[in-house]
């Protein structure tokens, strides 16, 4: 047993914990179109689009992935660009790609059959110690551990644990007791559990305590102040970054084209498509003429604006021209090409460059 659950004096109380979670969960869970189908794919599928995303939002984005990559077969056949597309504005982009990658491995070097074991999930590209014990878990029924913020909150109240969550020793500490709690019988339920208790009830700020069903076992809500724990972790400063992006769109067959490319690989959102943008860090602005000389063509564009985007650890701000080609036109580079304007919607664009082309569509020269 955990040595903080020792420490703690719990003793026959987690079986009473468990017992009160689990009657909670499964009178109030929420029907989720992930939850209950018994298939590995989609409980892989859910977890990953799940990280770092509201269940609200996810929700949409899980059924249009399902309908168009039904199965981890149709996934793998399926080329990058598509599978952005499919994941275009749902953000943390490197998520879609270890999935793609995944999907791969998956068909190739297991015929098709997800890994049932916690060692066999953690082999495939993007899958961690998080994920793998939520698939094990839900989709397999294996008493495997889950630790994400959720849980990590839940977890500080119950056992008053100080100090920064994202500490080596306290991430030691987490994980132990998960380990320590999770119910043998219904494993996967009992992850749930948690996790939903953390979004639903064990709020990061005014945390619904009198509607806890383990309030009796948490220490946070026994000290009177539960919003204390966990310690907010001090975060790394956010730098400033400037980028100068002109919307290049000319007259096509059936209304406007415009011209987009995929942003280099190993950068932010690397192989979304984007207009010709240039970007530094810092707060020296980049020149019209750096944007012409990636096309390889002069440019005579309007400025229309600017934009910002916040980033995790990046502060974008972009300032927005507008240019209209009359003439046929070649570029520099093969990555450039033109898509009609009513596709754009559906093409792998960031949320950033759907800012931008938003802002610009009612916008007026500056």
């Amino acid at each position: 047993m955990s040595e903080v659950l020792v420490a703690s004096g719990w003793g026959e109380r987690k079986d009473e914990f468990q017992r009160a979670l689990l009657s909670w969960f499964w009178r109030a869970r929420r029907d989720l179109p992930w939850r209950g189908v018994g298939d590995p794919y989609a409980t892989w599928v859910s977890e990953i689009m799940l990280q770092q995303t509201q269940v609200i939002t996810v929700i949409d984005y899980f059924q249009r992935w399902m309908a168009r990559f039904p199965d981890v077969q149709s996934l793998a056949a399926a080329d990058e660009e598509e599978v952005l597309e499919q994941w275009s504005g749902l953000g943390y982009y490197r998520r879609a790609r270890f999935l793609h990658r995944a999907a791969k491995v998956v068909v190739d070097e297991h015929g098709g059959a997800i890994p049932s074991t916690l060692e066999g999930l953690r082999r495939l590209p993007g899958v961690g110690p998080y994920t793998a014990g939520a698939i094990a878990s839900i989709a397999f029924g294996l008493p495997a551990p889950i630790v994400d913020g959720n849980v990590i909150r839940v977890f500080a109240r119950l056992f008053a644990i100080a100090g920064d969550p994202r500490s080596t020793a306290n991430q030691k500490i987490f994980w132990e007791l998960a380990e320590a709690l999770v119910d043998r019988n219904k494993p996967g339920d009992f992850n749930e559990a948690l996790m939903e208790l953390g979004a639903r009830v064990c709020a990061p700020r005014s945390p619904a305590c009198l509607l806890c069903p383990v309030r009796e076992y948490c220490a946070g809500f026994a000290s009177g102040e539960p919003e204390a724990l966990p310690e907010v972790a001090r975060r790394s400063a956010v730098k400033p970054m400037r980028a100068l992006t002109v919307v290049v769109h000319r007259r096509g067959t059936s209304g406007r084209d415009m011209l987009v490319g995929p942003r280099e690989a190993g950068g932010l959102l690397a192989g979304m498509l984007e207009f010709p943008t240039v970007e530094r860090e810092g707060t020296r602005w980049p020149e019209l003429d750096e944007v012409a000389s990636l096309l390889g063509m002069p440019i005579v564009a309007e400025e229309v604006g600017e934009v910002t985007h916040i980033f995790s650890h990046r502060r974008l701000q972009t300032r927005m021209y507008a240019a209209e080609i009359d003439a046929p036109v070649t570029v520099a580079e093969e990555r450039w090409r033109w898509v009609p304007e009513l596709e754009l919607g559906q093409a792998a664009i960031s949320a950033l460059t759907r800012k931008i082309y938003e802002r610009w569509k009612t916008s007026e020269p500056v």
